[in-house]
């Protein structure tokens, strides 16, 4: 057995904790010490006003569509991918890292060109009297663009390690699919998907080059909060900018507590099943 020295072992954890201070503990909290600092008067005028709170909205507006859109298309093409064998598989594999691959504001540049009022698509709609660019739209559009990956490649590790026993299984005792997916695949993918939505929520709701290109960047009506950070900074209202960035942040720590506490629940849940089967064993032999 080896044995780790301890002076590695402790400059190792010295490193990763200064690693994490200096990129994200400390800015964060850089960023609360400068939005008070003068007063919790500006800060709070910023992210109630008329404008502050539509960009509050119209984000949450985005993420609520984007992200279960997403995961729904995540779950079922995971299913897809693991399960199924059809040609094009890998072409269908590469489109999904798309996202990863290509800058938000090319993203947001090709939705432009395909539907703004120019292109195939949004000219025959912009003649309907149906606008996608510089709309509500458009703003979605380019969210689920940049969350898409997130739940399909949270699950598809899952479903390739549980395997397809338990499936074939509860098909050979005449489940239908819907029932095998709804009580023996989606209990063993669950912890996959929660993680997939928690990336793809935080990943839509700090957005913003793509958001920025198809938003037209239209106070109080095409603006979400990461564009209200810089309309406010450019403006020198520096203490708008922290207010609305904060307003990211506390968000975006709500949704993981949210996946922690949910998680927890669920351990304990699977601990007490599992007493109460240790318990009844003995009693079930006797």
């Amino acid at each position: 057995m080896s044995v780790v020295n301890p002076f590695a072992r402790y400059g190792m954890r010295f490193a990763a904790l200064l690693y994490l201070g200096l990129l994200l503990a400390i800015p964060l909290v850089m960023i609360f010490v400068k939005t008070f600092e003068d007063g919790f008067r500006e800060p709070l005028e910023a992210v109630t006003s008329e404008e502050g709170l539509h960009a509050f909205y119209l984000t949450l507006l985005c993420v609520g569509i984007a992200v279960p859109l997403n995961t729904i298309f995540g779950v079922l093409c995971a299913l897809m991918i693991v399960r199924d064998k059809f040609p094009g598989k890998s072409i269908i594999n590469s489109l999904i890292d798309l996202p990863f691959a290509v800058s938000p504001v090319v993203i947001g540049l090709a939705l432009f060109l395909v539907y703004g009022v120019d292109g195939f698509i949004g000219g025959p709609l912009d003649d309907m009297g149906i606008q996608i660019i510089f709309s509500t739209p458009g703003l979605v559009l380019a969210t689920i663009f940049v969350s898409l990956p997130f739940v399909v490649r949270e699950v598809v590790p899952v479903l390739q390690e549980i395997g397809d026993d338990q499936e074939q299984a509860a098909s050979t005792l005449g489940a239908n699919a819907w029932q095998t997916f709804w009580r023996v695949t989606l209990p063993s993918i669950r912890w996959g998907v929660t993680y997939g939505v928690v990336l793809a929520s935080a990943r839509a709701l700090g957005e913003f080059g793509a958001v920025a290109v198809v938003s037209g960047r239209i106070s109080g009506e095409t603006e979400t909060l990461p564009l209200l950070v810089q309309n406010e900074y450019d403006n020198f209202n520096v203490a708008g900018a922290y207010a609305a960035a904060i307003v990211l942040a506390i968000l975006a720590v709500l949704i993981l507590l949210s996946m922690n506490l949910l998680r927890r629940r669920s351990s304990g849940d699977e601990d007490e099943e599992l007493g109460l089967q240790v318990v009844a064993q003995p009693a079930k032999e006797v």
